[in-house]
């Protein structure tokens, strides 16, 4: 594979995404990516972020795979593979070293100790580190250092981000991908990328909320002066809001999906008490007339109760209603009619629609809030790529580490291969 192509696989329990951006040079005569080719198929053997049936996921990443080599004309060799899943969980941790050199210079390979030693963490049973963020360095007791290397000391500490997942969802995961020919490049917190491509670093400064709404599961990430400062994944998600419909109609699946794709909104006052939605227009056996306000009380109802439970994560941060930048909302489940207000008033922040930023494109899927997580991790992997020849600093604090880490996984999970 080309060194400027880079491919982001986000292999969703309703969706599979696969982006596909080459880096090209700027007027500015910096690299931007434009995105070549972006695929959206199906999805089967995948259920709230984790693989249910290894050969029906395997057979839906195939299809999208081979859809993506038609558009672009390229074989895709490597991607960077989003995971996600109410399995992943985070924690903070300290690494404490002395400084090697006698004139206390402090380099890359001081860093690189740092980190290591925060790594060293008690994971819970079956847990596998998926990535290790530096959040802040401090330099003999000087806090708040985001950037160590050249300065002086004795002692240097960092607080990291743990980044853990179970290990049989990794490592079924990644067996998936293996089988359909196709190499890792590395594993992401899907939740992690997609906030590279919905938020600037300006709103990460001053404090910002990214929410992403699946079929199955909501994650979202809280970033205040560039760190972040809570993860979490969420059990519900669109599809919960399908099944209240279907309950609520008494109606099929089938149905539901359909009611909720063409009438539902959840802020039901936007709706006319006299408009009305006729199943059998929509696949139902028989004529039934139901309310659209009826629809947008139930869905309204669902809505709310994802946005507080958001809000009780936003509370164990302590940044409840306090987020200047306030809330990015992004994923298939953000295109519901009428959710940005509902999110407003349940979170008591400002709300926007995220949509990918800083890529280029001429093909019209690239904008669809659902295929951000598939091209955050195309910029992921450039920034990987990147920051890796300009030492500490950029996106991932420390790229080197994330590289070394993107080792381990193709050593353990090498032999999982056909």
């Amino acid at each position: 594979m080309s060194e400027d192509i880079y491919i982001g696989l986000d292999i969703g329990s309703h969706t599979i995404r696969v982006a596909v951006g080459k880096s090209l040079p700027s007027p500015d005569g910096k690299e931007q990516i434009h995105m070549i080719g972006a695929v959206e198929s199906p999805s089967r053997g995948i259920h709230k972020g984790t693989i249910t049936n290894l050969e029906d996921a395997v057979a839906s990443v195939s299809k999208a795979l081979e859809q993506s080599e038609r558009i672009t004309g390229l074989p895709l060799r490597g991607a960077w593979v989003g995971i996600s899943g109410s399995h992943i969980i985070s924690q903070e941790s300290r690494g404490v070293i002395g400084v090697a050199r006698h004139d206390g210079e402090i380099r890359d390979e001081d860093v690189e100790r740092a980190i290591e030693a925060a790594r060293t963490v008690a994971t819970p049973t079956n847990y596998e580190i998926l990535h290790v963020i530096p959040k802040s360095f401090i330099v003999d007791g000087q806090h708040g250092v985001k950037d160590p290397v050249g300065m002086n000391g004795i002692r240097l500490e960092v607080d990291a981000l743990i980044i853990q997942g179970l290990s049989s969802q990794i490592k079924n995961l990644t067996k998936c991908v293996y089988r359909t020919g196709l190499d890792i490049e590395d594993v992401v917190f899907s939740i992690l990328a997609t906030s590279e491509s919905v938020v600037t670093d300006r709103q990460k400064d001053l404090g910002v909320c990214v929410v992403n709404i699946g079929a199955s599961t909501t994650s979202l990430v809280i970033f205040e002066e560039g760190d972040i400062l809570h993860t979490a994944v969420l059990p519900m998600g669109s599809d919960h809001i399908t099944s209240d419909i279907a309950i609520g109609l008494r109606t099929s699946i089938e149905v539901a999906e359909q009611v909720k794709l063409r009438y539902a909104n959840a802020s039901p006052e936007d709706v006319s008490k006299k408009d009305m939605i006729n199943l059998a227009e929509l696949g139902a056996l028989e004529e039934e007339m139901v309310g659209r306000r009826f629809v947008s009380d139930i869905v309204e109802a669902r809505v709310q109760e994802i946005f507080e439970r958001v809000d009780q994560e936003l509370e164990k941060a302590g940044r409840s209603g306090m987020l200047p930048s306030g809330v990015v909302l992004t994923g298939g489940g953000s295109k519901l009619s009428g959710i940005l207000e509902v999110a407003k008033q349940t979170l008591r922040l400002p709300v926007s629609l995220g949509v990918p930023i800083g890529v280029t494109s001429v093909i019209d899927r690239v904008s669809d809030p659902g295929m951000t997580t598939a091209i955050g991790l195309v910029l992921w992997g450039k920034q990987i790529r990147g920051e890796s020849r300009k030492g500490i600093g950029g996106m991932l604090k420390n790229v080197k580490q994330l590289d070394r880490v993107g080792d381990i996984f193709k050593k353990i999970f090498s032999s999982l291969r056909p």
